[in-house]
C-alpha cells in the first residue's frame, strides 16, 4: 500500500495503531469482564503491544503475506482483490504473532504458555479477521486514499476514456 516506502510505513502505522488498540480492549475485556478499565488498562499496554505488532508486520509477517500472495495473485488481478488477500493473510500471521506476546505477557514463559497460546489464537482469531477485513482494512484504506491519492495508470486512463 502506497507509492513508496514512507506511504507504506505511514498505511502499516495507521493499520497496526487501530488493531493493536481495539484487540488489547477485546482481549482484557475477554479476561477482566467489561469495564472502564479495559479501556485504562489497553492505554497502559498500548506502547510494548505495538512495538512488538510493528517489528512482527515489518519484518516477519510482511514476508511471509509477499511470498504467500505472490504465487496466488496474478498481476492482472484487481488492487481491491490484492487489498483482500494482503488483508487476510497479515490478519492471520498478525493473529499468530501477537497471541504468542498476548500469552507470554499473561502467564510467561512456562508450563502453561502452550495452552494460552493455542486459546490466544483461538479467540483472536474469530474477531481480528473480520475486524481487519469489514471494518478496520477499508476504514484505513479510505483515510489512506484521502491523505494519498492513488497514481492512476495513464494507459488504463486512456484506454477507457
Amino acid at each position: 500500500m502506497g507509492k513508496n516506502k514512507k506511504e507504506h510505513f505511514i498505511f502499516i502505522l495507521m493499520i497496526c495503531t487501530i488493531m493493536v488498540f481495539i484487540m488489547s480492549c477485546y482481549n482484557i475485556a475477554i479476561m477482566e469482564g467489561f469495564s472502564a478499565n479495559v479501556f485504562k488498562h489497553a492505554v497502559m499496554g498500548f506502547i510494548p503491544a505495538f512495538i512488538f505488532a510493528l517489528i512482527g508486520d515489518i519484518f516477519i509477517v510482511r514476508k511471509i503475506v509477499k511470498a504467500i500472495t505472490s504465487k496466488l495473485l496474478k498481476p492482472e488481478d484487481s488492487m481491491k482483490k490484492r487489498g483482500i488477500y494482503m488483508s487476510f493473510f497479515t490478519g492471520c500471521g498478525m493473529v499468530l504473532w501477537m497471541s504468542f506476546f498476548g500469552a507470554v505477557t499473561n502467564v510467561g514463559f512456562g508450563p502453561n504458555l502452550l495452552p494460552a497460546y493455542g486459546m490466544g489464537i483461538i479467540k483472536n482469531f474469530v474477531f481480528a479477521i473480520p475486524l481487519n477485513l469489514l471494518i478496520v482494512s477499508p476504514l484505513i484504506r479510505t483515510i489512506f486514499f484521502k491523505i494519498f491519492p492513488p497514481v492512476i495508470n495513464k494507459d488504463l486512463q486512456d484506454k477507457t476514456a
